[in-house]
């Protein structure tokens, strides 16, 4: 299935259209020296005048963001990430909405800012001299090194993790005459070509264009389309939940500062959130935000221990609760079951990334719709969840074939109906049956973590890791066949 992918190859950008060039991996990182004199003189010139008493005016804060994991993005339909959250509140401290404008071509981050198409930058921002002549920084949020990604061998679930972290690049010195696909007008690339004078020895440095960014890269090391790459440990943080088999273990670099870019014409809305960030970093609700982002597991944890393997007679103390909600809802009650599983392994107690909770995993803005809550007991959360299914299910009648419905219908469950929409829209749009789950929607739910794909017009809801539920429905479905033959 996985060879279905489809990398384009990346295209050439006119040189005419590169006014200044930011270029940026996941994490907007500086390029060459002789790139950033061409950005001074382009903006020796100051921004436009739009500062704190022109926002408050407007009643909005306008954010440049990319569309990534540590930036903006959309989660079970939640507006989410770590960046996000953060100016989210600062925009509630202002009394003022806060409006995120997603930037498809990261060149043009500085050019948006100074010509007042937003007022800050957000995409994981590296504080450096040279981006600090052309604009200004916020008050630093988070510290940040880059690090290697690479991939553990075949079966390292299997190994003990002193056998798999053997078979790995354990020091920079062992990258000599190792392929490394980077961003080409990128730090990375810099830090790469100084450290083979450090080694002594050459690096196979691949760089590649414009249109693959950084956390599709990452998702490459994955799927053994390449071999390695470099981004920021608190992007290869995140990443490590999605994609359990890619190492960042290695640092390449020292500690950088991260921080929101401001035109420097902006002074109040600078000092206004200098001195907010330095208060907010001094309270539980910042810890918390950066441990759930980069610190906490993206999966329900589980803890009840004794409820997550089968006994040989039941599935769970639950099956009499799965029956009932099989039978109101019209679905196998073995699906349901295996859903739970998937989601908690039969936890009703299970809290995870984003707020859901529950054994069925019901986000905030969702679990009340259908009478699920917190502290509902199980029968309500299994009962709620097959009503939720039910609908999903309902949503997608187009789809001729029962059982490829009911898959469009666990996805729609797992990551929202607006992200299986835009797979399907994307599937019609190149050539695919957008009403066949196999082979068809779901390559292209799988592509929605490429720039080429998730930035189509068609696409409505931005980049999502379709890995995430590719393989949620395959465990699902699978699990789900082997119980109806046992129970």
């Amino acid at each position: 299935m996985l060879k279905k992918l489809r990398f384009s190859k990346a295209r050439y950008l006119s040189a005419s259209l590169l006014t200044i060039v930011l270029i940026s991996v996941s994490s907007c990182v500086m390029e060459k020296d002789d790139v950033v004199k061409t950005a001074e003189k382009t903006f020796q010139r100051p921004g436009v005048e739009l500062d704190l008493p022109e926002i408050i005016k407007k009643g909005k804060l306008t954010v440049l963001a990319e569309n990534s994991t540590t930036s903006y993005f959309i989660y079970k339909g939640k507006k989410m990430g770590f960046e996000y959250e953060l100016l989210n509140l600062f925009a509630e401290n202002l009394g003022v909405s806060l409006e995120v404008k997603i930037v498809k071509n990261l060149d043009s981050l500085i050019v948006m800012l100074n010509r007042g198409d937003g007022d800050l930058i957000a995409c994981n921002y590296t504080i450096t001299n040279d981006r600090n002549k052309v604009i200004n920084f916020s008050e630093p949020f988070i510290t940040t090194q880059q690090v290697l990604i690479q991939r553990k061998p075949d079966g390292w679930e299997d190994m003990e993790e002193e056998e798999w972290k053997a078979e790995l690049i354990s020091d920079p010195s062992q990258l000599a005459q190792k392929e490394v696909h980077v961003w080409k007008n990128s730090s990375y690339y810099q830090r790469l070509e100084h450290l083979q004078e450090e080694i002594g020895d050459s690096i196979n440095i691949e760089g590649v264009k414009g249109n693959i960014g950084g956390e599709e890269l990452i998702e490459q090391v994955s799927l053994g389309l390449i071999d390695y790459t470099i981004t920021e440990d608190n992007v290869a943080r995140v990443n490590q939940q999605f994609f359990p088999n890619i190492y960042a273990g290695l640092d390449l670099s020292v500690k950088q500062k991260m921080a929101f870019g401001i035109r420097k014409s902006s002074h109040l809305l600078k000092a206004k959130l200098d001195a907010w960030l330095i208060e907010f970093k001094g309270k539980s609700t910042y810890k918390y935000i950066k441990r759930k982002y980069f610190e906490m597991p993206h999966i329900a944890r589980n803890r009840k221990k004794d409820h997550s393997t089968l006994d040989g007679t039941n599935i769970s103390k639950y099956d009499e609760l799965f029956k009932k909600a099989g039978e109101m809802s019209g679905w196998d009650w073995r699906l349901i079951a295996s859903v739970a599983y998937q989601e908690s392994k039969f936890n009703p107690e299970a809290l995870s990334f984003g707020g859901a909770y529950g054994m069925m995993q019901f986000m905030p803005n969702t679990g009340p719709h259908y009478g699920v809550f917190p502290d509902s007991p199980p029968g309500t959360q299994i009962m709620g969840a097959a009503k939720k299914l039910m609908a999903d299910e309902k949503f997608w009648s187009e789809v001729p074939d029962e059982f490829e419905r009911k898959k469009f219908a666990l996805a729609s469950y797992n990551a929202g109906r607006g992200h299986i929409q835009d797979a399907s829209r994307l599937a019609k749009k190149h050539g695919f049956n957008h009403l066949k789950w196999k082979d068809n929607v779901e390559v292209m739910l799988l592509n929605l973590s490429k720039q080429e794909y998730y930035q189509d017009e068609v696409v409505r809801n931005g980049m999502m890791r379709g890995t995430t539920t590719y393989r949620y429905i395959e465990s699902v479905t699978a699990r789900y066949m082997e119980w109806a033959t046992q129970y």
